[in-house]
């Protein structure tokens, strides 16, 4: 029997042969990616994220994904330098995680994106010198109030996304990195969108998704660039499909969130080298939240 069906295999004409030896090889590589796909993403353990350094800063932690990646980094033994505009909501959050992490050591730095960019700059600068900066969440963002045309978008509204989603998250980045490459190791997380990565298109929201697409496009430029200086780099892709309105339903849900994203954070999945770009969605408990972490850009 086992005779028959080689020499039946034999008998086919050689194009038929050589299709088949293409379509097998290609559904190895098809498993192989998956089972490896599943290993970084639900197997490996994470890594120690204080092997970056002692400190990380977040811009925009005063609420949702940038409050929870704040409370998650902290009960990781990272201390904390928390960049926002409202001074109170800045102390409140401080106030809430050395409550719940008493050795947490927090340095607040106020800054306007909207406003004088340079001026909020030099303060980081300054608030940084000296520390050993390991992981920078690019958090802060700006989007539509509702769906609109292009031709209805204000100037106030388009400088805005502009300014907070491309020019601050690039600023804060070129004012963190050099520490991280003096001393060869550090990590870049930044918040972009499925509204650039996971649809084709996000009409009604042109100008935001192209921001968000210029930070996944920064973030890999970023990866290619500093990989051999041992910084790693991620855009973590967030779909929200539609808002719930009441704050102590949503929570739970970033909770959820920041703490699978730090999980992948910590060991930086799915490399560009290894051909798997790719996104991970985290269906959340109620239906309408979908979160995709992580768009990554490195296997460690």
């Amino acid at each position: 029997m086992d005779l028959s069906c080689i020499e039946y295999i034999l008998s086919q004409p050689i194009w038929v042969l050589l299709l088949s030896v293409i379509g097998f090889f290609h559904l190895f590589i098809t498993f192989i990616t998956f089972f490896t796909w599943v290993f970084i993403t639900f197997l490996r353990p994470a890594k120690n994220l204080k092997n970056y350094g002692s400190w990380a800063l977040v811009t925009g932690p005063t609420d949702g994904i940038g409050k929870a990646f704040s409370f998650q980094l902290a009960q990781k033994g990272l201390n904390l330098i928390l960049v926002g505009r409202n001074t109170n909501k800045l102390k409140e959050v401080s106030n809430e995680i050395q409550t719940k992490f008493g050795k947490t050591q927090i340095k607040i730095v106020v800054m306007d994106f909207l406003g004088d960019l340079s001026e909020g700059i030099k303060r980081i600068e300054e608030t940084i010198e000296g520390l050993d900066i390991g992981v920078l969440i690019n958090n802060v963002g700006m989007c539509y109030p509702y769906a609109k045309f292009f031709h209805e978008v204000d100037e106030e509204l388009l400088n805005g996304l502009i300014k907070i989603n491309v020019e601050g998250t690039t600023k804060v980045t070129q004012a963190v990195l050099p520490g991280m490459l003096k001393r060869k190791k550090g990590a870049i997380v930044s918040i972009g969108s499925g509204a650039a990565i996971v649809v084709p298109s996000d009409p009604l929201y042109a100008v935001y998704a192209a921001t968000k697409g210029y930070i996944d496009q920064f973030s890999k430029c970023l990866y290619v660039e500093y990989k051999k200086s041992g910084i790693d780099v991620q855009c973590q892709a967030v779909s929200q499909l539609f808002v719930l309105p009441v704050w102590h339903l949503i929570y739970p849900l970033v909770r959820i969130y920041r703490r699978n994203t730090i999980k992948v954070s910590g060991s930086i999945v799915c490399g560009y080298e290894d051909g798997i770009n790719q996104e991970i969605f985290l269906l959340c408990t109620f239906s309408g939240w979908l979160c995709s972490g992580c768009h990554a850009m490195d296997r460690l």
